[in-house]
């Protein structure tokens, strides 16, 4: 019997300077799997099983679960084009907590649609699965964006391009720079981290947003990492989303007196990341962060890199 497997990363979205515009995959140095697998396999009808961690956390019932909406969401795009497929039974091994700021919804998503792609012998390309996990996110966080589904997909860390061909682009990373994560434990809706936005930026913030994603990016072609994360500031959701999350200021403040090159909240919060010069340096940060920022017994913390590789998909 056909069995696919398919892995999704974590990711940070927004990566501190670039608001729904740019993200990052996530992968602990320990080899830990940071993030949800499916397994697909042939079946009489549809079904979808939940295992894991945090599967206790998501809908009872299977056909509110994100997963479901995205196998019929991809049947649809099959029939469309005249393929055929056959029902599968799904089982989601939910390993990301849920509104954790790890793109976890992303990870669920990611994962069952590259899964399927791979399963019915991959009759979309890259841009049009990319753009179908758009939509798929969109009905999560109430508005269409790829900061995670992208770099959770592909791997390394995208730009988004705001096009529907190329969706997004691929930036240089410094192999030298490790990220010392953590998840406090308490969870915050990505559509209520939205809603406490202002729906307007005064010039003076959008033209620091827009001059500093510039830099970053120069930066990073340029192999001018120290200037890269010197712009890594969050001018436009830091300054109001991190009254959601207990303790903030001090782990910055810790990170900051570290020698930390940059800190900041990963996506919606409440997870933090610390970029750092070393792997010794990222390991002495997340050992604070474990011991001031988690709130309770679902906190966790990481030493990671950014993978170049994204979604993995095995087979038997």
């Amino acid at each position: 019997m056909k069995v696919i497997r398919a892995y999704a990363p974590a990711s940070i979205g927004n990566v501190s300077l670039g608001f729904d515009v740019l993200g990052a995959a996530l992968a602990p140095v320990d080899g830990t799997r940071l993030g949800d697998e499916v397994e697909i396999a042939s079946a009489e009808q549809f079904s979808l099983e939940t295992v894991g961690a945090f599967a206790h956390k998501l809908p009872g019932d299977a056909d509110s679960n994100i997963v479901t909406k995205c196998y019929y969401y991809f049947c649809e795009k099959m029939k469309s084009e005249g393929r055929q497929l056959s029902p599968v039974a799904i089982t989601l091994h939910k390993n990301l907590p849920i509104g954790s700021g790890l793109g976890s919804s992303a990870s669920s998503i990611v994962a069952a649609f590259a899964g399927l792609n791979a399963y019915f012998d991959s009759p979309f390309d890259d841009n049009t699965l990319l753009t179908m996990m758009g939509e798929l996110e969109g009905q999560i966080s109430g508005s269409i964006h790829y900061d995670n589904v992208a770099p959770c997909f592909l791997g390394g860390m995208t730009l988004m391009t705001g096009a529907t061909s190329p969706v997004t682009l691929s930036l240089p990373l410094n192999d030298e720079w490790y990220y010392a994560i953590c998840y406090s434990g308490i969870s915050v809706s990505t559509a209520a981290a939205r809603d406490i936005l202002p729906k307007q930026v005064d010039m003076s913030t959008a033209l620091t947003f827009g001059r500093q994603l510039g830099v970053f990016v120069h930066a990073l072609h340029a192999g001018e990492f120290s200037l890269a994360a010197s712009v890594m500031k969050d001018v436009i959701a830091e300054p109001y989303r991190k009254s959601l999350l207990p303790g903030f200021d001090e782990a910055r403040a810790y990170s900051d007196s570290e020698g930390a090159l940059a800190f900041g909240i990963s996506g919606s919060g409440p997870t933090v990341f610390a970029v750092c010069n070393s792997k010794a340096q990222a390991e002495k940060i997340a050992d604070y962060l474990s011991s001031n920022y988690i709130q309770n017994e679902d906190g966790f913390s990481h030493v990671c890199q950014v993978p170049k590789l994204g979604t993995l998909i095995t087979s038997e």
